[in-house]
């Protein structure tokens, strides 16, 4: 992006944040439901600042710019933000974020922006307990952009589509019902949805509003009565639904307003009403007009929960989801060493390409699920490193030596969402790529067969994981693993395998869940490496109960074979030796079928027990 143009927008910010006599204002990178990946039009933080990353937050004074992000976008920030007069700031343990910065260096009666349609009830609440001590007002009724931002992008009109029936094992009625269930156990006589997987899972329907995720732009407002007039109702822009939708939802229970109408919807809710949100989840804008007197039940949504355990159908569904991307990738993979080995020379850019090709030719293909990632050497090192026309490198090694390609990618299916990473090697590989490689598989295989209690609190399970790192006194930055939706986001909650996150009863391990298992390595200005594989919740076969209750283990369900050319076969214990040829012997069972050709040579080739 223009440099220039960085200068000139800060430029024009400074000017009206001084023409409304403000302090600061914190621009987040969010929209009203708080989503991971964002319509063009909420784009407001890549606007500004030009730095691509999903995650950061970025700060504007009068003297002072600065952007915060996590480890994952140091480097790839760094280089954006180079010359634009936004300074990076690192979000890491014992350093202040954005909130204590601004805490620190403004004083009483200093005041702070931010549109209060991007910013979610839990951090509003963080603000005000910072600014308390200085007596600092937060403002979060004005979008100071609009004045300088002339030409934002409009918001997407794409049409709604249900979901295949044949992949869909609950009804809307049936979920609705379900959802209020929930919420009568907490007392709640209204439940508001703002989060688009939620209300995507809840419909049955999906839509293409935002990259990656086939969800769509709503609110719903749920009524604990089912009996009463509009119990439920969707809030969204009339134009993306057809009459055949707007049947359906009737059919369902579900009225149509205007998307723009949720706040006035809340203003009818009168004293003595207890609305059920999930604080995370839900703009302050959007409820900017409700009225005094209204209770508040804060917590996840039940819908969250309900739709994080997948119903036996469901995953079978996706196993064949799972099926179907592993012959993908065989075809992939046997085109992609074809090529190479034919002197072409290729770049990270034609590994995205190369992919959504033969994804595309599967059935049930919808999308990309996230940005490829294709790091080739140095820029595998960067967790969310993404190529662009601007910047990316070829496939280039000099003879006698080689690298590391790691790949990331996935794909949504109306049968099931894919995530998977695999390293593969370029040219002659050397002893430490071999080592590094080898321990990295030797912690993905340790939570791969790992057994925990029923219900335990997913954190808490990362250790197990990071064990054969820590070990080798060797770590790394992110989370080790992630819930994935079902034809619905590929980070879902409320599950999350990462030690630094908090352990709330919501985050319990249950059965039906499905989440990534992606420990990794990396190590800057050399290669990364990681290896991920999706895997589903199961109930321990024998036996089914002990005196110490139930327990769980994982069920792997990412179809694809690991570079056995990366590993140092001394450093693997029998029991991972086994562990492997077992997984590489189901891999080659389940896609055998499925390929052929030098897709099938491939596959045998690379499924070989060590």
């Amino acid at each position: 992006m223009n440099k220039q143009a960085i200068h000139d927008r800060i430029a024009s910010l400074r000017q009206t944040l001084a023409s409304q006599e403000l302090t600061a204002i914190i621009v987040p990178s969010a929209d009203p439901h708080l989503s991971e990946y964002l319509p063009e039009y909420w784009q407001a933080r890549l606007w500004l600042s030009g730095f691509t990353g999903s995650v950061g937050t970025l700060v504007v004074t009068a003297d002072f710019a600065g952007l915060w992000t996590d480890s994952r976008y140091w480097v790839h920030a760094a280089e954006q933000l180079d010359g634009t007069g936004i300074s990076l700031e690192k979000l890491a343990p014992g350093q202040p974020n954005h909130i204590d910065w601004l805490a620190t260096h403004l004083v009483e009666g200093d005041s702070v922006a931010v549109d209060g349609n991007v910013l979610s009830i839990t951090e509003q609440d963080r603000l005000l307990d910072a600014f308390e001590t200085n007596n600092i007002t937060l403002l979060t009724e004005r979008d100071v952009l609009t004045e300088i931002w002339s030409n934002r992008p409009a918001l997407p009109e794409a049409k709604l589509y249900q979901h295949d029936a044949q992949f869909v094992a609950q009804s809307t009625t049936e979920k609705l019902a379900a959802v209020r269930a929930g919420m009568i156990e907490t007392g709640a006589t209204h439940h508001l949805l703002s989060s688009l997987d939620d209300i995507a899972w809840l419909t049955n329907l999906r839509g293409a509003d935002v990259d990656y995720n086939p969800v769509f732009l709503a609110h719903m407002l749920i009524d604990a009565d089912s009996n009463v007039i509009n119990s439920a109702t969707l809030f969204i822009d009339n134009n993306k639904v057809s009459n055949e939708i707007a049947q359906y939802l009737k059919d369902s229970g579900i009225v149509l307003a205007d998307y723009d109408s949720i706040q006035e919807a809340l203003a009818t809710l009168t004293a003595g009403d207890l609305l059920l949100l999930d604080p995370s989840k839900v703009a302050v804008g959007t409820l900017s007009q409700m009225g005094d007197g209204i209770g508040f039940i804060e917590q996840m949504a039940p819908s969250t929960l309900l739709k994080s355990v997948k119903s036996d159908s469901d995953i079978d569904h996706v196993r064949e989801a799972m099926r179907q991307d592993g012959a993908a990738l065989c075809e992939f993979f046997a085109t992609f060493e074809q090529r190479l080995k034919a002197g072409e020379r290729l770049s990270e850019l034609d590994v995205d390409s190369m992919l959504i090709e033969v994804r595309s030719q599967q059935p049930h293909y919808v999308s990309p699920s996230f940005p490829t990632i294709a790091g080739f050497n140095e820029n595998g090192a960067l967790p969310h490193y993404r190529a662009t026309p601007e910047k990316f490198s070829y496939l280039d090694v000099t003879e006698g030596e080689g690298g590391l390609l790691l790949i990331d990618s996935g794909a949504q299916y109306q049968n099931g969402t894919t995530d998977i990473t695999r390293v593969v090697s370029i040219g002659q590989v050397s002893a430490e790529h071999k080592r590094d490689f080898t321990t990295v598989l030797k912690a993905h295989i340790a939570l791969a067969k790992a057994h925990f209690p029923d219900g335990i609190a997913s954190p808490l399970i990362d250790a197990i994981c990071r064990a054969p790192l820590w070990q080798a006194q060797m770590d790394y930055g992110h989370g080790t693993g992630h819930g994935v939706g079902y034809f619905l986001n590929v980070h879902e909650g409320p599950q999350v395998i990462a030690y630094s996150a908090s352990t709330p009863k919501e985050r319990a391990m249950k059965e039906g869940m499905i989440s990534s298992n992606e420990p990794g390595l990396y190590r800057e200005g050399k290669y990364g490496i990681r290896i991920e594989n999706l895997m589903v919740n199961q109930r321990v076969a024998q036996p089914e109960e002990t005196e110490f209750g139930d327990f769980l283990n994982f069920e792997t369900v990412t179809y694809c074979p690991i570079d056995t050319r990366l590993i140092e076969p001394s450093l693997l214990t029998q029991i991972e030796v086994d562990w492997l040829n077992s997984y590489h012997s189901q891999v080659y069972a389940e896609l055998k079928d499925r390929v052929d050709g030098a897709a099938l040579e491939w596959l045998t080739e690379r499924t070989q027990a060590i």
